[in-house]
């Protein structure tokens, strides 16, 4: 298709830019090709136009099936249904121009509509017109009863598993984005692609019917044709039956088989194009891989087709050449696997020192501020040198450290990666922070996580399990239960993406101890540059960089981000020279802060629905936790106030609404260091943080009702 188009371009006149006459006649090249078509059935076309239009329409069919199978993505190809409807129409025109041709000069001879039928005609089938009609039955049986009804079949339930999987994989997409995996430009586009693919399979679904209906077409011209071109030399050129029957049967079956051979091959570009699974490597690299890629299969078929040949009455010089050839492609595969096994232990060989080297500084290595640590089937995610998903998990992680800049306001210290192949199983993987590890899980090379977000009730056949960042209940499951997970409401995520989220969670989690003295200077240092007067004032004159750290630690210990270090600095600069204790300090900044504070809690909203204390309760909390003498709760009080509160912010959380405690602001900051082990996600917001714009609605109550 495309050589047609650039002829025809040629033919039009070159393109320039938008709005050119070149341009405007690029436009008219696929509706004048169709123009053309449509004049074929009308106008009568010479003997050598017909023979070059058929011999295009075969090398049309033979470039379409090429493009099939060397594709990667269905979308790879989404012109095919168009191309369908293209190549259908084309052949109907070529049958309508050589019918016309082969009724009115069939009587002429063997010649009469072009070199190519004539070689279909006799060649292929010896001039036999029967053995042309069999052979065209059978090629209209394989095309019609097995190629194009299975390939209409799968493009029918391609069609409506894409539009049901569109929810789920809308939700996959949006979590990537949330995780930083994937920035908003790259989001945008993978929605479209999911967009694109379901109106893909629901083109082909419709275009599978044209694959079906030019076979129809061809039985009823081949019918037509027979009749007709045999009543036509009988009564009109005064032929009896038998000479009628050679010359214009023979060539209507010639017509018919030239026509039906490029059908052919158009439905099984369709079916591979509908018919493939994965989007990594093209069908024949996946074919060549799954099946001849297992020395043990190769032995055994080896074995049983040799076997077979020493059957006596078997051909056995045969069955002993194929048995032989698939031998020796089973031992050539597994001297393969040997040597690379070798060369995978000479390299770790090579790396191990000396047992009688001297002990040296070089063997302090230093603890890295952030590890992460995988068995060693992990160990392919992040290794560049393995396909097809190597280093995968490396760039991920980019991601993760980019999007966590953006959010919470510093750069994060570099994810160091190492093998544990000791400590650590085969799938398992941990995260340490400063040599201390601070979470783990497992991660199934060539699995997918299908994580239940809470509305899914069917049960997935695979390994039941976790989600390691957020606990939700989740399935290992194969690849092929992709479509039939995502439909069902799961959300459904590959192996490096269940570590990146992990680790981008824990990261978040745990942003105050990555917040080093290092990473404290190059935040200044960066915000110098936009703010260099402000940062020469401030820091270090009137708070040093230690003061400065911890302000930040205890702003990043209660989820506050710290992307706007400006306000941040300027309200040091407003209290620094009265107030000294970095608590203080931290809670004149939450209150300049309180719009942003709010926002990253509740969002876009002016009514905040929040969660208070009972009077009771708030005054007894109140004074125990505000005495001279220092705060001293009762721990009967506290474990009640606990459990109370991480229960009250679940059902805060299943209505909805933000799990948020709105308290005095004397006791803020030790409710917030109480509640944090039992709710980690409840929020505890003074009286003071809630901006003037906004309202408040008291959704729960603890220690009383609503």
């Amino acid at each position: 298709m495309n050589a047609l188009l650039q002829a025809l371009n040629g033919f039009f006149g070159r393109g320039g830019p938008a709005g050119a006459p070149g341009a405007a006649a690029k436009a008219l090249v696929l509706p004048g090709f169709v123009v053309m078509m449509l004049a074929m059935m009308v106008l009568p076309l010479p003997s050598f136009v017909l023979d070059l239009l058929f011999t295009f329409n075969i090398a049309l069919a033979l470039t379409v099936m090429m493009v099939a199978s060397q594709m990667v993505r269905p979308l790879d190809f989404a012109s095919l249904p168009t191309v369908l409807l293209v190549t259908t129409l084309l052949r109907l025109s070529l049958n309508v121009a050589s019918t016309r041709v082969v009724l009115m000069k069939g009587h002429t001879g063997p010649g009469a509509a072009g070199r190519v039928i004539e070689a279909f005609g006799h060649f292929l089938i010896g001039g036999n017109f029967a053995v042309g009609l069999i052979v065209f039955a059978i090629l209209v049986v394989i095309n019609f009863v097995v190629v194009t009804k299975g390939a209409e079949r799968i493009a029918e339930v391609g069609a409506r598993f894409a539009l049901d999987a569109m929810p789920g994989k809308q939700m996959a997409i949006d979590a990537d984005l949330n995780a930083g995996l994937i920035d908003e430009k790259v989001a945008r586009q993978r929605r479209a692609e999911v967009a694109e693919e379901a109106d893909f399979f629901g083109s082909m679904d419709g275009a599978s019917k044209f694959v079906r209906g030019d076979a129809m077409a061809g039985l009823l011209i081949l019918f037509i044709s027979t009749v007709g071109g045999f009543v036509i030399g009988m009564t009109m050129h005064g032929m009896d039956a038998g000479a009628a029957a050679t010359s214009y049967v023979t060539l209507a079956v010639g017509d018919a088989l030239v026509a039906q051979i490029p059908a052919l091959l158009i439905s099984v570009a369709a079916a591979m194009v509908v018919s493939r699974v994965g989007k990594e490597q093209d069908i024949g690299s996946q074919i060549r891989g799954q099946l001849f890629d297992s020395p043990q299969a190769l032995a055994i078929a080896a074995a049983v087709v040799g076997l077979l040949g020493l059957v006596p009455g078997m051909p056995h010089l045969v069955f002993l050449i194929v048995a032989g050839g698939l031998g020796l492609l089973a031992a050539q595969l597994l001297r393969q696997r040997r040597r690379a096994e070798q060369a995978s232990e000479r390299s770790v060989g090579a790396e191990v020192q000396p047992a009688n080297a001297e002990a040296s500084w070089d063997d302090l290595t230093p603890v890295d501020t952030l590890g992460l640590e995988v068995g060693y089937r992990l160990i392919a995610l992040v290794d560049k040198a393995r396909a097809p998903a190597g280093g995968d998990l490396l760039t991920r992680i980019k991601g993760v450290r980019k999007k966590f800049a953006q959010d919470v306001g510093f750069l994060p210290p570099p994810v160091h990666i190492r093998d544990n192949l000791v400590e650590l199983k085969p799938a398992m993987y941990r995260v340490l922070l400063r040599g201390a590890v601070v979470g783990e899980g497992e991660a199934v090379p060539g699995q997918l996580l299908a994580i239940n977000p809470g509305g899914a009730k069917q049960q997935l056949p695979g390994t039941r399990t976790q989600d390691p960042a957020f606990g939700l209940p989740a399935v290992w499951i194969e690849e092929r239960h992709k479509e039939m997970a995502q439909m069902a409401g799961f959300t459904v995520v590959d192996c490096a993406t269940v570590v990146a989220t992990h680790l981008s969670h824990l990261m978040q989690v745990n942003a105050a101890r990555l917040l080093g003295r290092v990473e404290t200077q190059a935040l200044v240092e960066h915000v110098t540059k936009l703010a260099p007067k402000l940062i020469e004032d401030v820091v270090p004159k009137m708070v040093g960089i230690a003061t400065l750290q911890r302000v930040l630690q205890l702003l990043l210990e209660e989820g506050v981000h710290i992307r706007d270090m400006r306000s941040i600095v300027e309200c040091l600069a407003e209290h620094a020279s009265t107030v000294t204790d970095p608590g203080e300090l931290a809670r004149k900044i939450r209150v300049h802060l309180a719009p942003a504070i709010v926002q990253q809690i509740y969002g876009a909203v002016k009514e905040l629905p929040v969660i208070a204390l009972a009077p009771e309760l708030e005054r007894l909390v109140t004074q125990a936790l505000t005495s001279p003498h220092g705060a001293a709760l009762d721990p009967g009080v506290a474990d009640t106030l606990t459990r109370s509160a991480g229960d009250t912010a679940r059902r805060q959380e299943e209505l909805g609404h933000p799990a948020c405690l709105l308290v005095p602001d004397p006791i803020r900051a030790p409710m917030a260091r109480l509640l944090r082990r039992a709710a980690p996600r409840l929020k505890v917001l003074g009286h003071s943080e809630i901006p003037e714009t906004h309202s408040i609605r008291i959704g729960s109550i603890i220690g009383g009702t609503a």
